[in-house]
């Protein structure tokens, strides 16, 4: 064989070999790359493992769901009709004053109270001041509210006034304290008497003592749509929202709004939770699927460091404060009342894609949830201490919703 032929046979076996070489590379599917380059490599299988099973985002919790996660439906419509005018035969020459205190939540039962009080006695109704219980701190009506709407609502109704005539003094009023819900044996039996005899009473609603209330269509009207914001408020709480739901959408998701109370702890004497600190919620929701991306409003004002723990679990928590612009904050967040604070979280709550209260018998989860359900955002979630392995957010909607349960209903079919 000559030189020529055996060269093109080495050249042809070193061939061959390089083919077999190949063939078994890829039948490995990777090829061997050095060491550190493994390590990397390890690394992002496991946060890619992390995110996936440990802490899914929220457009997949549907999908880990036994059931879908209920969406969002429309608004109901009110059941009750229109109110007819109050006869002059059934108009009082006396007057109802009271206030509004402790927040939203309140000031929505304690309008209605005043509102059925009013209509039944046929007395006329005084617009209220906003009154801080803790600092004694009192505002008028309009610093927070828009009181044209609440004249417009009630027109009909009641008859109402924005003050006093000046000749009508307020020394020496009694103060009738009404259980909320006021029922109109109630009013008979324990205000009638009084108001006849002094000609003007001060009510403060009494919670969280309900009656079996024989004026609840009453109650409906006077309680949803009343109280609307002032528009220089409205318009930074609705900025607040808008902001959040794009951030949500970037990760495509849906933000999160949390109740959060500091200092809240304890059990009731069934040895149930009374209250979840932040830590708390945070832990539920990652195990209920809600992942890294998710976008949270919690309402408080400023940063503390007790919710560290909860935006080392969900990076993108914000307050009042990390929203707000620097005008606004200046404008509605040095104010020596917290009332305005207080009416911007009651709003979010009621305008977020979800919320999720840290009380579940509270009085603001239920007020925050009677708004939602009336316009149709059902997605309301209770925490709760034992959650399985395979639990979806499904299975801890409000029973407020699932067994539909709440007054709300009752108002709006």
């Amino acid at each position: 064989m000559s030189s020529m032929d055996l060269r093109q046979a080495f050249a042809g076996l070193l061939t061959l070999s390089m083919f077999m070489m190949l063939g078994n590379m890829i039948k490995k599917d990777h090829f061997d790359y050095p060491n550190n380059d493994v390590e990397i490599q390890a690394t992002e299988v496991y946060q890619r493992e992390s995110v996936t099973v440990t802490q899914p985002s929220l457009a997949t919790v549907s999908h880990l769901s036994k059931k879908p996660f209920k969406k969002n439906e429309k608004g109901l419509k009110p059941c009750w009709n229109p109110p007819s005018a109050l006869k002059q035969e059934e108009q009082s020459k006396g007057y109802i004053i009271f206030s509004l205190t402790n927040g939203p939540e309140y000031h929505i039962l304690q309008i209605a109270d005043a509102v059925v009080v009013a209509r039944y006695l046929g007395a006329t109704l005084v617009l209220p001041d906003i009154k801080n219980s803790k600092s004694g701190y009192s505002m008028n009506l309009g610093g927070v509210y828009d009181v044209e709407n609440i004249l417009n609502k009630l027109n009909g109704l009641v008859k109402v006034t924005k003050t006093l005539p000046p000749q009508v003094s307020t020394r020496n009023t009694p103060i009738v304290r009404v259980p909320n819900k006021v029922s109109e044996d109630y009013i008979v039996k324990k205000i009638k008497p009084i108001y006849k005899t002094k000609g003007i009473i001060k009510i403060e609603s009494n919670f969280p003592s309900r009656n079996n209330n024989s004026l609840e269509l009453l109650s409906c009207q006077a309680m949803f749509g009343t109280l609307e914001l002032k528009s220089e408020i409205q318009e930074v709480a609705e900025s607040i929202v808008q902001n959040l739901q794009t951030w949500s959408q970037e990760s495509n998701g849906q933000f999160v709004a949390v109740e959060l109370r500091t200092g809240c702890n304890g059990k009731d004497e069934s040895g149930r939770k009374q209250c979840y600190q932040g830590h708390e919620i945070g832990e539920f929701l990652k195990k209920i699927g809600f992942g890294q991306e998710t976008v949270v409003y919690v309402t408080q004002t400023k940063w503390s460091t007790d919710l560290n723990s909860f935006r080392y679990m969900f990076p993108k928590t914000y307050t009042k404060e990390n929203v707000m612009s620097a005008t606004e904050k200046e404008k509605f967040l040095s104010s020596e009342s917290i009332e305005v604070e207080k009416a911007i979280d009651f709003y979010v709550c009621s305008q977020s894609d979800i919320f999720v209260p840290s009380i579940p018998g509270g009085l603001f989860y239920e007020t925050v949830a009677g708004m939602r359900i009336v316009s149709g955002k059902n997605q309301i979630i209770v925490p709760s201490e034992i959650v399985s392995s395979s639990a979806s957010a499904y299975e801890y909607m409000s029973p407020y919703v699932t067994k539909k349960n709440h007054f709300a209903y009752k108002c709006y079919c």
